[in-house]
């Protein structure tokens, strides 16, 4: 029997209890948003839907659809290769790569060894996260932390990419409008003590208020289930709102009070790009100032594990400084949820970089 937990049941599952040994931080990001722009009123030509209930509803104004013939592990490569370039790191010298998405080029083979392979990274353990939808990429940089307080492992590459258009259904307006498409990298490494990831927490209850129903081995793809239009994403908008505005704010306040530092302390908080309106939520409930929040949502929409690495991005490019805090924080369908605490290590305004 499938059982939904109400909110009110939710489990909290604990994170970080002692910081790590090793020190790991963000050594360089990447980013890659196809070309093709999706506006709302070209979505409006064949739903019943305009640019004004849209944007009111969801603050995302366009989104970009990637284009036929390519697919997940193409943004993925851009992405990885922008971050590569960034770091000064070889591709032959990653010990692991790590794909989050929820929109896998195809069941079989694996998108990580496809975009390891197209790297040159021939000594990288590829390994895939392909069902933690938009708190994929909580969870890839909490995977690669821990596997780089083996000593054997000096550089791993994370990537979230999703190509949400490709799973959603062009004639549902309730998942339609949302999704976009792009890919984010980030190389993770060791950092100096007191450095990089401080703390995290994570959480998660089983639902299936947003899933897709067929295609697997419950349902296995059939005649029928394509007449359902069960290989598309299937989305309870107040379930998600609820589950998201319910337990984001708690999870960002343990990961801050677990690093022993305060909300007023983090100079960027880099949330899940889901909709406006739910950061905005966020924001008033943690009691923080906007110019703090970063967002891509309104022109990029929600590109699923990527869209944490979207803001992250862009923050690194622009405003992230020697010594900042931040916090990033997600949740996915599953429901499945979490933050990091992070202070970042250089460059910083006197040349200092990676030692």
């Amino acid at each position: 029997m499938q059982r939904t937990f109400r909110l009110d049941e939710a489990p909290a599952i604990a994170g970080a209890a002692t910081p790590l040994t090793r020190p790991v931080g963000i050594g360089a990001t990447g980013l890659y948003v196809p070309e093709q722009v999706v506006t709302n009123d070209d979505l409006a030509e064949t739903l019943d839907t305009s640019d004004e209930w849209i944007t009111s509803r969801i603050g995302i104004r366009q989104r970009r659809f990637l284009t036929e013939g390519m697919a997940t592990s193409d943004m993925g490569i851009a992405a990885a290769r922008q971050a590569l370039d960034r770091s000064g790191v070889d591709a032959g010298d990653l010990d692991v790569v790590i794909v989050a998405t929820f929109t896998p080029d195809q069941p079989l083979p694996s998108t990580a060894l496809i975009v390891a392979e197209a790297l040159g990274a021939r000594r990288a353990l590829p390994l895939d996260l392909s069902q933690s939808a938009c708190a994929g990429g909580i969870h890839a940089i909490l995977l690669a932390a821990h596997l780089l307080q083996n000593d054997a492992f000096r550089n791993i590459l994370v990537i979230g990419a999703d190509a949400g258009s490709r799973l959603t259904d062009p004639l549902d307006r309730g998942t339609r409008v949302f999704f976009g498409d792009a890919a984010g990298a980030a190389l993770l490494r060791p950092t100096a003590s007191g450095f990089g990831l401080l703390s995290w927490h994570t959480g998660s209850a089983l639902s299936y208020e947003v899933q897709i129903p067929a295609g697997g081995s419950r349902r296995p793809t059939s005649p029928e289930t394509v007449d359902e239009r069960g290989q598309f994403l299937k989305m309870n908008g107040r379930a998600v709102w609820d589950m998201a505005t319910g337990q984001l704010p708690g999870s960002i306040r343990q990961a801050a009070l677990r690093a022993g530092v305060g909300l007023e302390d983090v100079r960027h908080f880099l949330l899940h790009q889901a909709n406006q309106n739910i950061i905005n939520e966020t924001v008033s409930s943690l009691g923080i100032s906007a110019d703090r929040v970063p967002t891509t949502v309104g022109r990029l929409g929600n590109t699923g594990a990527a869209s944490m690495f979207t803001v992250l991005h862009e923050a690194m490019e622009t405003t992230v400084r020697h010594g900042d805090l931040m916090i990033m924080a997600g949740i996915g369908a599953g429901f499945l949820w979490g933050s990091v605490c992070l202070r970042h290590f250089g460059p910083d305004p006197s040349g200092d970089a990676w030692g």
